[in-house]
């Protein structure tokens, strides 16, 4: 039997849009063991949402490392415990693949490594941004190569929190992208390439004076303000009471906002800008980690 542990994700980071994804301290775990059929349980944040046969996420993620390694998967036997909310921009449905994928491959004694793994649950999900910080942890940008996925980790700063806003209703990431359009202006995409260059180069460099004035966006949140009410006010006055930088979370509903010092007066404006628009939310003060999904037993 093998138990993995999968940390939430937080993805984009403002204008890094669908290349750039952090790790966060909130976790969902996958235990799996070989068995004569399918049998699974599931426990915690959205227990009785997830399906429990052939179409939950996790055993399709599994069932694709199996027939990648050329074995046949008869059957397994997994139980599901979540801790990240589902359809919240956290990062639920990477770390369901990614629980799979690196469940599986473990069980079968790892013939997959690790840029197999990042390319296959790349594949799965359809972009990075989510999945590979919850493979391996840390700051990740990552995108398509001519042959392979070309990915860099970074560090972050040892200070560095981030406090997050789950408002209660789901956003789906359908419904999120349906919003985006499918051309943008050249000075638009132009404002996007150096806002995302100077966000890596801050990061890097934990320079955050720097950080506070490039996180913003003009891509995609733009378009999803109208589906997440008070999202332009909350980045507003949470950047006013200290926030380093405020942006919304993969495609939403959840707000990021990364700070140093200033964890309770932006944890109190987030809640308070959201009550304000009757949006009931829970609000959280997680921090960045290193460390991807783990093999705990």
């Amino acid at each position: 039997m093998v138990k993995v542990k999968v940390p939430a994700t937080t993805a984009n980071l403002g204008p890094g849009f669908d290349t750039m994804g952090m790790a966060l301290n909130m976790y969902n775990t996958v235990e799996m063991d070989f068995h004569h059929s399918l049998d699974i349980t599931i426990s915690g944040v959205g227990m009785n949402d997830i399906d429990t046969d052939e179409t939950n996420i996790v055993y399709q993620a599994a069932k694709m490392v199996f027939d990648k390694a050329g074995q046949e998967c008869k059957g397994l036997r997994m139980h599901l415990h979540n801790e990240i909310p589902v359809a919240r921009g956290l990062g639920s449905s990477a770390a369901a693949v990614v629980g799979g994928v690196v469940a599986a491959n473990n069980l079968l004694g790892s013939p997959l490594n690790e840029q197999q793994l990042a390319e296959l649950v790349t594949e799965i999900e359809g972009h990075p941004d989510n999945v590979l910080p919850a493979l391996i942890g840390g700051i990740v940008i990552a995108g398509w190569g001519k042959e392979h996925l070309l990915y860099h980790k970074i560090k972050p700063g040892a200070q560095l929190q981030a406090i997050v806003a789950i408002p209660e209703f789901f956003l789906a990431t359908k419904k999120a992208r349906e919003v985006l359009p499918t051309q943008v202006s050249f000075q638009d995409a132009l404002f996007n390439v150096n806002r995302a260059s100077l966000v890596v180069s801050s990061l890097l460099t934990e320079n955050y004076e720097l950080l506070s004035e490039v996180m913003e966006d003009r891509l995609h949140q733009p378009y999803r303000s109208d589906l997440i009410p008070g999202m332009n006010a909350l980045i507003e006055r949470t950047k006013q009471v200290g926030a380093i930088g405020v942006v919304l979370s993969g495609a939403g509903p959840t707000m990021l906002a990364l700070t140093i010092d200033n964890s309770d007066a932006v944890a109190a404006t987030m809640q308070q800008v959201f009550t304000e628009y009757g949006i009931r939310c829970t609000v959280r003060r997680l921090v960045p980690i290193m460390t991807g999904a783990e093999v705990v037993l």
